[in-house]
């Protein structure tokens, strides 16, 4: 099933299901009007979903052509947004760029933040950000979770994920060093993330949805040239289970949080043999390239997004056709 949230109807959108080739989707009103209030009554509102989802795709339902530009995030705002590191490449990368061992710890226990989630982007909105401050996309799955008591199991947890997305969490990176030299973690240098236009269950996945993982390249194109391919099933050391199992040991999760597995990177050679230029699939941010640059050419080359800069986030079935639909964000400048 496929969900989605058109910009009407107040801030938190109207519900819509979405037919599987995204080219039509229907309002449901009587069923829920916000994607919110369907996770809430997730037992109830999932089955006559289903249905309008079935109906809607064998061509028996009055339905309007599915425009991915009128959409908000599946949802606008959420309770909880919290985003991991399950792809300890990545971290390894980035310290060995300065010149720091990753602490044993990082391989059995997950990193994670807290991100803000009272305000998301569209997949088509404007990123609107001063470059002086880096400006850096990362390419991710998420997935939204059910209630999950405090305390659960990684099995428990991972029966609780109700929804795939795909999201651009996008970084500052210049003014994170500052922020971290503070101890008290990411604030300023994490602003509002963008979502895919569709979020999915995770049967919509297929084989690809297996372990808590999704089994699918992940693809960005930045300014029209293929960027990354990575597999966000392949080097994936922390599964969703485990992700939502860690957010929910002191507290317990309300239905509609958003767990994220962080900038899915694969291991891969050196600096020549990672992109996709030269046989490599590539990266999911621009800060994993400049920390290769860095490790072999003493210094990043590849400069931050700058205003007119676009990045686009998709991935697609074994078939070629898009899941999710894409995430296009272009940079504007911002005027203060």
């Amino acid at each position: 099933m496929k969900l989605a949230t058109l910009k009407q109807g107040g801030r938190d959108g109207t519900l819509v299901v979405v037919s599987r080739d995204l080219t039509r989707c229907r309002a449901v009103p009587a069923i829920a009007r916000t994607l919110q209030a369907a996770l809430d009554e997730w037992e109830a509102c999932e089955p006559q979903l289903r249905q309008v989802y079935e109906a809607l795709n064998s061509g028996a339902l009055e339905s309007q052509p599915f425009d991915p530009a009128a959409c908000h995030s599946p949802l606008p705002r959420a309770y909880q947004w919290a985003d991991g590191s399950a792809y300890i490449n990545h971290v390894e990368l980035v310290r060995k760029a300065r010149n720091s061992e990753v602490p044993a710890s990082f391989y059995t226990d997950p990193l994670m933040y807290q991100g803000g989630s009272d305000t998301f982007i569209g997949p088509r909105d404007k990123v609107v950000a001063d470059e002086r401050w880096g400006i850096d996309f990362e390419a991710e799955v998420t997935v939204v979770t059910g209630d999950v008591p405090m305390g659960a199991t990684p099995d428990v947890a991972a029966r609780a994920v109700r929804l795939v997305m795909l999201v651009n969490d996008v970084s500052l990176r210049n003014l994170i060093p500052a922020e971290l030299a503070k101890g008290f973690g990411f604030f300023q240098s994490k602003p509002s993330s963008a979502f895919s236009p569709v979020a999915v269950t995770p049967d919509e996945l297929g084989e690809a949805w297996r372990d808590a993982k999704v089994h699918l390249p992940l693809i960005v194109d930045l300014n029209g040239k293929r960027f990354g391919h990575p597999n966000a099933g392949e080097d994936m050391t922390f599964n969703f289970g485990q992700l939502i199992a860690h957010a929910a040991k002191t507290r317990a999760l309300g239905a509609g949080a958003i767990i994220g597995s962080g900038t899915v990177s694969n291991k891969q050679g050196n600096l020549w043999g990672s992109s996709v230029d030269n046989g490599g699939v590539g990266y999911c941010c621009l800060a994993e390239v400049r920390t290769y640059e860095t490790i072999e050419q003493g210094k990043p080359v590849t400069p931050f997004m700058h205003a007119g800069d676009k990045v686009r986030i998709e991935m697609v079935d074994a078939e070629g056709r898009s899941i999710f639909g894409a995430i296009e964000n272009v940079v504007a400048p911002f005027a203060g």
